[in-house]
């Protein structure tokens, strides 16, 4: 029986008969709304997200399957935690909290991709990915829960595939994500304050001195970076300011007249 497939990307539990999907289907005969109804079923979990889907029909039967494409497991961890972006020094700035269920949620999701055999090391999985974002779990480092998990803490929320979350506990998350980004912009003031104070310290001298200064006093690669881009070459013989090139002794004074 010959078999055709129709591909769109669409909004998870927003399919509709508009484009892109609604145009594919309608020469294929199939009833549109019935596999509108489907796609939205199966995508509900992913509401916000953009999901790739496929709908692989008989063009004589008109019988059809949806499979359903996932976001990267980083994206999902995003959605959960309500983030744009992951942490752009993960080690030092922590900008979310998950509790377990939340990321059994997304190793569920995943289920079918990620690598492990069991629902346990897929779990893992999604925290290792955690970490490299700047993302807690039950307020612990990812290394600390991967380590529970192994001791067997978290077997029955797992074996049970738990993934709800009461009101209270996602109210005390956001106001657990809202104090971290408080803290973040309070360290990264802080710091650029330790940091223009080494500049102005060391006004005058070789941006690579400027640069020694601000790494040992431990100020992050990305705001020497920022500070020290406009800088210019040795200042101090002619007694600039950082950025400015060294001015000829003599150069701006006329030569003597000969006699």
């Amino acid at each position: 029986m010959p078999r055709q497939t129709v591909e769109a990307m669409i909004e998870g539990g927003k399919a509709s008969a508009a484009p892109p999907l609604g145009p594919a289907l309608g020469p294929t005969g199939l009833n549109v709304s019935k596999v509108v109804a489907d796609i939205n079923k199966k995508t509900e979990s992913f509401k916000g997200m953009q999901v790739p889907v496929k709908v692989h029909f008989d063009t004589a039967t008109k019988e059809y399957d949806i499979e359903i494409g996932t976001p990267p497991t980083s994206n999902l961890i995003l959605k959960e935690a309500g983030i744009e972006k992951g942490s752009g020094i993960p080690n030092q700035d922590k900008v979310a909290d998950l509790l377990i269920e939340q990321a059994i949620k997304v190793a569920k999701m995943k289920e079918d991709v990620l690598s492990g055999k069991t629902l346990k090391e897929k779990v893992k999985n999604v925290i290792g990915t955690c970490r490299s974002m700047g993302i807690l779990i039950e307020g612990k480092e990812p290394a600390e829960i991967i380590k529970d998990i192994d001791a067997g803490k978290y077997d029955r929320e797992i074996q049970l595939g738990k993934t709800e979350l009461s009101a209270e506990e996602m109210k005390k998350l956001e106001e657990e994500k809202s104090r971290m980004a408080e803290e973040i912009k309070k360290r990264h003031e802080e710091e650029e304050k330790k940091a223009n104070a080494i500049m102005e310290a060391n006004a005058g001298k070789d941006k690579t001195v400027i640069k020694a200064k601000l790494r040992e006093a431990g100020v992050s690669e990305s705001l020497i970076i920022k500070l020290t881009s406009k800088l210019g070459g040795p200042a101090a013989a002619a007694g600039g300011k950082p950025g400015e090139a060294a001015k000829p002794a003599e150069a701006a004074k006329a030569a003597p007249v000969k006699k």
